[in-house]
């Protein structure tokens, strides 16, 4: 019985202990209604427009440009990219079109979805295409040579492909967004990287020298995740990993207090 309350009191002691933290795991989403989404779509990687993560962007275009936009993912994160595309009236179109979604890391790399509709062909009485993608766990630390996911800024490229060049230049209307799950410590690696992968963008701010001189400076990415880069060590796979050496320690005084028996017999004398 003994035994019994002092291990019901460590686990609900342990309970109170990580509630805080699976809490705090779960990112808390933006507002949909900020007034200050962005209304405008980039045309290259260099002019990408930025966004945060939760906040749902627009932009107004021509069928045939490609749309950028990009955003920050740190390591435990799953994002996954929605994007919705407002086509020209039907009486304007001559056949179906094909929209795609495809997502880039900072090294300008193509991510693989793990599932969505990256791809989706819209007839042509068809108003909106829906797209989506959700890629894998990026990771805080990975080999050269592998093409994992890395911390740092995404990108997000929306274009049509194969459109007859009597189709080019109708004005289409975007709608991306960007959400990620925290898988937490079950993605914990063991490492990190020096600095996140955020590359520069086109714009340069302009310093002066001792001369007088106006020199170029590099403008780097400004978006980050709200609470800032975590990348590091510390992980929820702590925590799981010190509840288990607590329960093996239990355990191990539970075993012991049943196998070592009530002590000598009282019928056995004593010094035998």
């Amino acid at each position: 019985m003994r035994f019994g309350r002092v291990l019901s009191t460590a686990l609900l002691l342990l309970g109170v202990a990580t509630a805080p933290a699976v809490a705090d795991s779960s990112p808390s989403p933006s507002p949909s209604g900020d007034d200050s989404a962005p209304t405008r779509a980039g045309t290259s990687f260099r002019t990408a427009t930025e966004i945060e993560q939760g906040t749902r962007a627009t932009a107004s275009g021509s069928a045939g440009d490609y749309l950028y936009w990009s955003f920050p993912a740190d390591a435990g994160q799953r994002p996954t990219v929605k994007a919705t595309v407002k086509l020209p009236e039907a009486s304007t179109r001559g056949a179906s079109e094909t929209w795609q979604v495809d997502v880039y890391d900072g090294l300008r790399r193509r991510q693989a979805c793990q599932y969505g509709a990256q791809t989706r062909t819209a007839a042509q009485d068809t108003a909106t295409v829906e797209l989506s993608c959700t890629l894998r766990t990026v990771r805080a630390w990975s080999e050269t040579w592998a093409d994992d996911p890395l911390p740092g800024t995404y990108y997000i490229r929306l274009t049509a492909t194969g459109l007859p060049a009597s189709e080019l230049g109708l004005p289409v209307g975007a709608e991306v967004k960007v959400d990620s799950k925290d898988i937490g410590g079950a993605a914990a690696v063991d490492g990190s990287l020096g600095k996140p992968l955020v590359p520069g963008i086109a714009t340069s701010a302009k310093e002066s020298d001792d001369s007088g001189s106006e020199t170029s400076k590099t403008a780097l990415s400004s978006i980050e995740p709200d609470d800032g880069w975590t990348s590091g060590w510390w992980s929820d796979r702590w925590v799981w990993t010190g509840i288990g050496g607590i329960l093996a320690a239990l355990a191990g005084i539970g075993g012991y207090a049943l196998t070592r028996g009530s002590g000598r017999p009282s019928r056995v004398p004593p010094g035998v």
